[in-house]
């Protein structure tokens, strides 16, 4: 599949098939978030992936949607702040690394006809409880991971003379 036809295949999937993700697959998206680039290489960064078979009412607690559970696995990407690279002026690259690093886990697992939902409006306590992630660490966002059960909708977006200016703003 070319790019344009990998990024205009992935979509927000908000329902999946119970089908198991194969480890071949999982791993192949993985290594994608891994092969991410990263501000100064430091990779400031954790994965967690957690299979969602008798643990869907504690998964619920950090993100509320049936659909949230529904796939056989969902994946937490973190920050480790103090890895990040940091700019001069304070700016903390982690959010960036890791967003990074997500969205080529998301493009492979498009690619691998797996399906994908960048979830950020979830409850960073009940994360962190949940996932025992530790004090240092901070959940930046959430994917279920499986087999679609639905079709993409047509994608709604700015024009480009919204969104890009030439040579200055």
């Amino acid at each position: 599949m070319s790019f344009p036809e990998l990024i205009n295949r992935r979509h927000s999937v908000r329902s999946y098939k119970p089908d198991d993700v194969e480890p071949e697959k999982l791993l192949a998206v993985l290594e994608a978030a891994q092969l991410a680039p990263t501000a100064a290489n430091r990779q400031p960064f954790q994965f967690i992936v957690t299979r969602t078979t008798g643990r869907e009412s504690e998964l619920r607690r950090i993100y509320d949607r049936q659909w949230f559970v529904q796939a056989p696995m969902v994946i937490c990407a973190c920050t480790v702040p103090a890895q990040a690279w940091v700019r001069r002026d304070g700016k903390s690259y982690a959010d960036v690394d890791v967003a990074i690093a997500m969205d080529h886990l998301i493009l492979a697992a498009t690619e691998l006809g797996l399906g994908t939902c960048w979830v950020a409006g979830f409850d960073p306590a009940a994360a962190k409880q949940v996932l025992g992630i530790p004090e240092d660490a901070e959940p930046v966002a959430f994917t279920p991971l499986g087999y679609p059960s639905d079709e993409p909708r047509p994608k709604r977006r700015k024009s480009l003379n919204d969104i890009v200016r030439y040579e200055q703003w």
